[in-house]
């Protein structure tokens, strides 16, 4: 079961990607276009930093989706850095999802919510296996009661 959940979160977030990178560039077309500043900022400024955030959010998701390909293909738990890296992950699309309820709306926060719960979910399925590897002869003797 955990591969193919793997696979699905992995395909959901390059999907999202490549939406975070069209939407910062939409953004950043209407910031530029309506040639106006914001506290004395340049319209340059919020241009280029709107196609930035996109691109470094864009490559993080895309990032985090190829952990969990990778986890996905090999059949193995992320490494401890790519585990850091989708724990991040899970809180970020946590947080967005409360913040666009008010602002974008139910459907927004379902689409938010259903990517946390995969990323969620092969965090979980792909985590430590407690004492998966050793016999059943090996259990240690529990200590006598002393009173």
């Amino acid at each position: 079961m955990r591969r193919p959940v793997a696979f699905v979160t992995a395909i959901v977030l390059f999907v999202e990607a490549v939406g975070i990178v069209v939407i910062n560039g939409i953004l950043a077309t209407v910031v530029k276009n309506q040639d106006m500043s914001l506290a004395g900022l340049e319209p340059a400024a919020m241009f280029n930093g709107t196609w930035a955030m996109g691109g470094v959010f864009g490559l993080y998701l895309a990032l985090c989706g190829l952990v969990l390909l990778l986890a996905g293909i090999r059949d193995r738990a992320p490494g401890r850095v790519g585990r850091i890296a989708l724990i991040i992950c899970a809180v970020v699309h946590g947080v967005l999802g409360a913040l666009t309820v008010g602002l974008v709306g139910w459907a927004a926060f379902a689409f938010l919510t259903v990517v946390l719960g995969l990323i969620v979910l092969t965090l979980v399925a792909y985590g430590p296996e407690k004492d998966a590897d050793r016999p059943v002869d090996d259990v240690e003797p529990s200590a006598p009661a002393t009173a």
